[in-house]
This record gives structure tokens, sequence and C-alpha cells, in this order.
């Protein structure tokens, strides 16, 4: 049943947000004003880190693919996101990444709200990217790069512009069709499409590396990187899976969400243990409560090295609920069962 009016809690009922839902929120609050105020969640929710219960995803790695779960818990909210990543998909009209997510509360475990997270997962990854490069990049930075132009690429560009005034946009895939897909949802903007990945990133200020790319790819060589540039990889999210050149990490400052999941699928992974312990500087809750300085000088490669982590699926769940109950978008379902008798869940049946 769809609400008309303000979210009435009911213990028996759900809110249940779709991706018409997601679009119609995000149309009537604004893309911008969406983005900065999930930005404001993540900030809000990094900075009180260790009242959350963390963990590495869990994840399940199948012929062509991964399938995982991120579950986190503060005192409470406890949610968790079910995605995938299937390089592969495109070939046959599916995405690569899709997910859902649920956010229930820690008190009694009832669902508060089931969401689509295909769509927020895109706005979560953005957004806490230029969290990153707000705090890392130069603040002359005017030349953007965009390595893949694949479904995450006009978040990145959307979000980008919002931390840092870029006055040109270059970008670069493998896939012609993509980079013209690219081209044509972000008509308007000073886009130069380059014929190579090197070609996007020399003398680029910032990078940003978000490709599907199965295996250790040096999608950005070390050669190409140049002081004072900053470096955003996104495409980490299994073990075996990199973009960045190891000699670049040599020479950065590295910044990671959650060191302990980081190590198993971001580009660290190509570091020993001993390395990873005297190359990441921080944590990037760190920085967000300022526990630790940023970038310390003009000259300085940084590196964040993302991979997704659940507090962000969090805070993404937070906003969209605070935003459909405000906006009374969304549904509101039956999904636990309505009994007197806590004992008697076969009376449903009847």
């Amino acid at each position: 049943m769809e609400t008309t009016g303000s979210f009435n809690y009911s213990p028996h009922l759900t809110k249940v947000i779709t991706v018409q839902d997601v679009a119609k929120i995000v149309s009537m609050h604004g893309f911008d004003n969406f983005m900065l105020d999930l930005v404001e969640y993540i900030k809000a929710d990094f900075i009180r880190w260790h009242e959350f219960h963390k963990s590495p995803r869990h994840a399940i790695h199948v012929d062509d693919g991964v399938i995982e779960l991120m579950p986190t818990a503060d005192s409470k909210y406890y949610t968790y996101k079910c995605v995938n990543g299937h390089p592969k998909n495109p070939l046959t009209a599916r995405q690569t990444v899709i997910a859902t997510g649920q956010l229930s509360l820690v008190e009694n475990g009832y669902p508060q709200l089931v969401s689509e997270m295909t769509v927020l997962t895109a706005f979560r990854t953005a957004a806490t990217t230029i969290i990153a490069c707000d705090l890392l990049a130069r603040q002359d930075s005017s030349i953007l790069a965009i390595i893949g132009t694949g479904a995450q690429s006009e978040f990145e560009v959307k979000a980008h512009l919002l931390v840092r005034k870029f006055t040109t946009i270059r970008y670069y895939d493998t896939d012609k069709k993509a980079m013209d897909k690219f081209a044509n949802n972000l008509k308007g903007y000073n886009l130069v499409p380059c014929d190579t990945a090197k070609d996007a990133v020399v003398g680029a200020d910032v990078v940003v590396v978000c490709t599907a790319c199965k295996g250790h790819v040096i999608v950005v060589d070390d050669s190409w990187v140049s002081p004072g540039m900053h470096i955003s990889g996104l495409g980490g999210d299994c073990p075996g899976k990199t973009e960045l050149d190891v000699n670049t990490l040599y020479r950065s400052k590295i910044v990671v969400e959650y060191t302990p999941q980081t190590i198993i699928e971001g580009d660290i992974q190509l570091l020993t243990s001993d390395e990873v312990d005297k190359l990441v500087y921080a944590e990037l809750w760190e920085l967000i409560a300022g526990k630790k300085p940023a970038r310390t000088s003009d000259a300085e490669i940084t590196v964040y090295d993302s991979v997704g982590f659940a507090i962000e699926d969090y805070s993404v769940l937070r906003l969209i609920l605070d935003l459909a109950n405000k906006h009374s978008i969304g549904h509101e379902m039956d999904l636990i069962p309505q009994i007197s008798d806590p004992k008697d869940l076969i009376s449903v049946l009847d």
C-alpha cells in the first residue's frame, strides 16, 4: 500500500523503497542537495567510528563474480547490504553491480526499511570519494580525469564538481559505447575524450579510476603519476583485483576506509603486511575527525584506496528513510506477521 501521508510507525509495517521511489526523492530534493546531505550523514557517522560494530564484508566468490553481505550496527540501527560484482554481466545486458539493503531497529530486530541500493550505492560511493577528494586534493585542482565510464562515472563527475572548480574533465574507457554514453549524459560540461588512459591521466590534478577489470591490472602506470596528484581507486572489490601500479603506492600517502577489509580487496593487497603498516597513512574517519592532517604539501601524491564500507551504506539508508518520511514517498508493507499472540505464528496461515 503506497503511503499518502507521513510515515506512522507500526511494529508490523516496513517502509519499502523502490528504484522509482529513489528517483522521485532525488528529483524532489535535488541531485546536488542529496549528494551534499549524504556527505554530511557519512561524515557524522564516520566521526563516531568507534560506536559501530565493524567487520570485513562476507564474500562468496562464484564463477565470473562475487556476491557479498555488508553488515554494520550501532546502538540504534542494524543495516546490511547485499551486493554483487559480475564484470561479464554487461555482455548479457545486465548490470555489473546491483544491490538491496535493509535497516532494522537494534532494540528488537524489526525492519524499518527495505530499499533498492543499486542507485544508492552509486551515490554513497561518489559521496565518500569526494569527502576524500576534498581532504586530499590540491585546492587549485582544475583537471579531473575519469578512467572507466561505466555506471559509476557520471555520479563521480557530478559529485567532484561540488568540491573543486574543475574546468576540464578528461575521460577514457576501453568501451567506445560507454564513452559515448558518458558524453551524452554530461552534455554541457567541458569534456575531453581521450584515446588512451595515459592521455587522460598525464597532467591531471585528480584521477578517478573506476573500472571492472578482473585481475592485477595496471590501469594507471606509475610513470604517468606526477607530484601533487590525487588518485581515487574505486575498482577494487575482491582479492586479485587491482588497478594501480604498486610503485605508485610506494611513493604515495595512502588513505583507506577500513584497513582489515581494504587489505583483502583494495590496491594495498599488492603490499606486504609490513609495507601496509608503513605506507597506509590513515583510515578516512581519522581525517574527517581531525585525528590526522590530510594533505600537508602541494607536492604530495595522495591515494584514496576505496573498496566501499558498510557504514557508508548505513548512512545512505538513514538518509533515504529520513527523506522518504519527509516527502511521504514509499510503500508500507506487512513483511512481519501481524499476530496477537507472539508465540502463535501458525495462526497467520488460518
